[in-house]
């Protein structure tokens, strides 16, 4: 279901990430040194997948590299574009250390 709302949002947006709400506090800090807490409301942790407007996306390849570009998602919003949101889903999980592998086997056995 979250392809299928990717799918439609891309084909009138043009731009459009998996995404949910956080729910963690966040710290903003430098040095070791909390320096503000942003507001919750206005967080959303990214998730995959990423659906763009293939001749947006290549356009948006094309400019010169910065170290801001952290997904596909922010080279797009470097060229000044709208990103649309399509709210994910927590089981949709980033699979990048141990943990994380574990678990998704703990989810796929369920």
């Amino acid at each position: 279901s979250l392809l299928e709302r990717l799918y439609d949002s891309v084909l009138t947006e043009g731009a459009c990430i998996a995404a949910v709400p956080v729910k963690d506090t966040i710290k903003q800090a430098r040095g070791g040194i909390v320096e503000g807490t942003p507001d919750r409301s206005t967080l959303w942790a990214v998730q995959t997948p990423q659906v763009f407007d293939v001749a947006l996306l290549r356009k948006a390849y094309h400019q010169e590299y910065t170290d801001m570009f952290t997904d596909d998602a922010s080279v797009v919003e470097a060229l000044g574009e709208k990103v649309h949101l399509v709210e994910g889903n927590r089981e949709n999980i980033k699979l990048t250390t141990p943990f994380d592998l574990k678990l998704a086997e703990l989810l796929c056995s369920t």
